[in-house]
């Protein structure tokens, strides 16, 4: 692990179940639980390529990389979190798999050979930008978290343009856009095949799912599988999630 000079307002913090740390800056962009359940959901690839569509500072990616000796290649529109990803990638001394394009996604071909990825990872921008937007955040959150640079069309169109036949789309988005991902993703010949929907408590809505679709694949058999929930009504993380964070002997 490698020294990494900080700028104002950076930190660096650490999955415990893992040797991964990530540079954060909470004026700019930090990760949270959906990213993390994000590079846990999907099997990931022994090897082949990986991409990490709008990859922030890099959490989603570089948590995979744990898992895996496939290369990872993270796509950031952003020049600032383009940065950061960079030197958490050379922090964690993974120059070796893990890359970084500071562009936008749309031009992702123009970087990568069509039909030649094997996975694509995804937190995507969630809200529809309409008149009951709340667009006064920073930039950097706006573009994160607002459909204005990207939605969920051009995520699937660039998908079905750089998976490989049966290569598959991984996404953690929000319920009240369940249908609006499947419509979208079948359109693009993305079948979906694996839903989970995330809950805060038991006795709350689910506020997150992930969902993973298939390139060309079959439209029959969506599974959707157990719920995830992620505190006890105590506000403790439930064992699945403590152990996501912690490990299997984790405090």
């Amino acid at each position: 692990m490698k020294n990494q000079s900080l700028l104002a307002g950076e930190r660096i913090d650490q999955l415990f179940s893992s040797d991964v740390k990530i540079i954060q800056n909470r004026q700019v962009f930090s990760y949270s639980i959906d990213s993390v359940l994000l590079s846990r959901f999907p099997k990931l690839p022994s090897r082949g390529l990986i991409v990490d569509l709008c990859s922030g500072n890099g959490a989603v990616g570089l948590f995979a990389s744990t898992m895996t000796k496939a290369q990872i290649v993270q796509v950031e529109l952003q020049e600032r979190l383009a940065e950061m990803n960079q030197c958490s990638i050379a922090l964690n001394e993974l120059e070796d798999q893990v890359s970084v394009i500071n562009d936008d996604l749309a031009n992702l071909t123009q970087h990568l050979p069509r039909s030649h990825v094997d996975l694509i990872l995804c937190n995507p921008p969630y809200f529809k930008v309409d008149e009951d937007s709340n667009l006064n955040e920073s930039e950097h959150y706006l573009l994160a978290r607002h459909e204005i640079a990207t939605n969920l069309d051009s995520i699937c169109q660039v998908a079905q343009q750089v998976l490989k036949s049966n290569g598959r789309l991984s996404m953690v988005h929000r319920p009240d856009r369940f249908l609006d991902i499947l419509d979208t993703m079948r359109r693009y010949k993305l079948a979906p095949k694996r839903v989970q929907f995330i809950y805060p408590k038991a006795s709350k809505e689910a506020n997150m799912l992930l969902v993973e679709a298939i390139k060309d694949g079959s439209t029959d058999g969506l599974k959707i599988l157990s719920p995830l929930i992620v505190h006890q009504e105590n506000g403790d993380y439930t064992p699945e999630i403590h152990e996501i964070y912690y490990g299997k002997n984790g405090n």
